[in-house]
C-alpha cells in the first residue's frame, strides 16, 4: 500500500512540474530583438484577433496534429509571418521537408525568435516564440540540415505565408 502511495505521489510530482512553466521554463534568449518593440495584448484582445487554434497553439502552448498545415506543402518563394503579430519570422529559403508533419526551417530570421528551455515531456527541449508579441511557435532541434543542423519545427497555425512579390502585412499595433 506505501509503494503504490508513493508510485502515485511521485507521478502527480512529475506531472505537475511538467506543466509548470514558472519552475520548468527557463529564459534562454533575450525577450526582444533588436529594435524591436514588445506588443503587449491582454489575452481577451489576441482572442478576439485569432481563431481558437491559433489562439491555443500561440498563447496557451498547444501543437496543432501533424500533417494538417497547408503550410507542410507550400513551395513559393516568400515570407513566413507571425500569426499573432506579422513579425517576418522565416524566409521560404530556409524551409525543407523534415518528415515530421509540420513546417520545418534550418533558421529563423536573426532577432525574430527567442528561446526558452521547456520541460514538458519530461526530457528537456527548446521551445521558441516571437520575440514581439511571444506568441509559440514550435521546437528546434539539432536534425536538421546544413548550413545550421538545425530543425525549426513550427506550428502552421502560429504562421502566416506571404509570397514574394506580395507586401508584407504591417506589424499589429
Amino acid at each position: 500500500m506505501k509503494r503504490r502511495t508513493f508510485i502515485a505521489a511521485a507521478a502527480t510530482s512529475v506531472a505537475t512540474l511538467g506543466t509548470s512553466r514558472g519552475i520548468l521554463a527557463t529564459m534562454e534568449t533575450p525577450a526582444t530583438g533588436a529594435g524591436i518593440v514588445p506588443l503587449d495584448k491582454s489575452p481577451a484582445e489576441w482572442r478576439a484577433l485569432l481563431d481558437a487554434a491559433q489562439y491555443r497553439v500561440l498563447f496557451e502552448e498547444g501543437t496543432e496534429r501533424p500533417w494538417t498545415s497547408p503550410l507542410n506543402d507550400e513551395k513559393r518563394d516568400g515570407t513566413y509571418v507571425c500569426a499573432a503579430c506579422f513579425l517576418p519570422l522565416f524566409e521560404s529559403a530556409t524551409k525543407f521537408d523534415s518528415g515530421t508533419g509540420w513546417p520545418s526551417f534550418y533558421a529563423a530570421i536573426d532577432g525574430s525568435v527567442g528561446t526558452k528551455r521547456d520541460w514538458k515531456l519530461i526530457l528537456p527541449r527548446t521551445e521558441y516564440h516571437c520575440v514581439r508579441c511571444g506568441g509559440h511557435q514550435g521546437h528546434v532541434f539539432d536534425d536538421g540540415p546544413p548550413p545550421t543542423g538545425q530543425r525549426w519545427c513550427n506550428n502552421g497555425v502560429a504562421l502566416r505565408f506571404v509570397p514574394a512579390g506580395e507586401a508584407l502585412p504591417e506589424l499589429r499595433a
